[in-house]
Formats: structure tokens, sequence, C-alpha cells
């Protein structure tokens, strides 16, 4: 009786080992589904943020011709005797949860054309992207996100035509090259501003996707 009683014992501690093992396994999968889920959620949101920068630059380069010295030109663009909102807000680096932008600047370093993310992780989303974000394929870090403004590029036919500006580094064939491979040394700098919060009522640079749910609140603008 005493060796069935051990015998006994011996089973239930396996048991209840392999319970537990399982249990790790099945919390490991879940984390990893979590994760997965969570990253491609602060993949779209970079997409809508970006969209909108690269939009409010536009706004603020179509109204006088230069580019902005500040981001936080395009929450109140002073130009004009009736000011300009190009923005309705600063809005952080959805994948770092910061204002960390990385900032796309043009040749002679006076102005942003661009902004691109800070962060270095590998992107889960790698094909289906926009035509104006075709640079965006395949790339093996979010950082090569750039949402630049290039002033002489818009589409005809489904091309991009491109006109004498040396920003400009797509080639007549409709392939976007990547931003960051035109531009010199030092030309792409880390701005560590807070996000500054603005009225809703202002309006986001003309011509912009008004339907996009906003990334902080989840609503529609």
């Amino acid at each position: 009786m005493p060796r069935l009683l051990g015998a006994q014992r011996g089973f239930t501690y396996i048991g209840l080992l392999m319970a537990v093992v399982i249990m790790g396994l099945m919390l490991t999968l879940v984390g990893r589904v979590w994760s997965t889920s969570e990253q491609r959620e602060r993949e779209t949101q970079l997409l809508w943020v970006g969209h909108a920068y690269r939009l409010g630059i536009a706004s603020y380069f179509a109204s006088g011709h230069r580019f902005p010295a500040r981001l936080e030109d395009l929450l109140q663009d002073e130009r004009s005797p009736v000011p300009k909102h190009h923005l309705r807000r600063l809005y952080a680096d959805p994948m770092t949860g910061k204002a960390d932008w990385t900032l796309v600047l043009t040749p002679d370093g006076q102005g942003i054309m661009g902004v691109a993310s800070s962060s270095k992780i590998v992107p889960i989303k790698r094909r289906g992207f926009d035509f104006r974000d075709q640079a965006f394929t395949d790339t093996d870090c979010a950082c090569l996100w750039q949402f630049v403004y290039y002033p002489n590029r818009f589409s005809r036919g489904g091309q991009t035509t491109t006109g004498n500006s040396a920003l400009d580094p797509a080639n007549t064939q409709g392939h976007a090259s990547k931003p960051v491979d035109t531009f010199k040394p030092g030309s792409i700098s880390t701005l560590p501003t807070s996000a500054s919060p603005l009225s809703n009522s202002s309006p986001f640079a003309p011509g912009g996707n008004n339907n996009t749910p906003d990334p902080d609140t989840g609503g529609s603008n």
C-alpha cells in the first residue's frame, strides 16, 4: 500500500508539472500574439500621423514657398495677417510614444521637409502601401518610413512626374527612391519637442483625408 501511494503521488507531481509547462507555453503564445497586434496598430498609427505631418508641411509650403524651420510653425503660421493652422497638434511618434521624431531637412539644413520615426524596430507591414509610400516596401527599419513633401512632385495617370527641383530624388519612370539617400551628411536631426495640443476646430492641410481616425482619440477628424 505505501508503494502504491508513492506511485500515485509521483504521477500527480508529473501531471502538475506538465500542466504548468502547458500553461507557460500558452501564456507565451498569447503574449506574442498581443505584441504583434500592438505593433501592427502602432504602424497603422504611424502611417496616419506621418501623412498628417506631410500634408501640414505641404500646406505650409504652399502658403509661402518655404519649408517650416520648426514643427511648431505648422501649428501657428504667422507669415500672413491672419495666422494659419496647418496641423491640429504636434503628434508623438506612435512607435516610441515620444515626440522624438527624426527630421528630414532641406539640403541647406534650414527647413523641414518631412519626419521619420526614430524607432529601429523591424516593421511587420512589408507590402500593400499607398502609391505615395511605395518607398516603404520591404524596409528593415521603421526609421526608413520617411514622410517627406517634395514641392514639384504630383501624380498624373498613376505615375510620378517631377520638376527641375533638386529637392526631389524621384526619377521620371514613376519610381520613388528613398529620401534619405539624397541628402547631405548631417541633414537629418532629431527634435526632442513635447506634444502641443491645439483646438480640434483647427483644420488639417487642404486635401487631407479627414475621415481617418485620430490615433490618440480613436475618433474621426
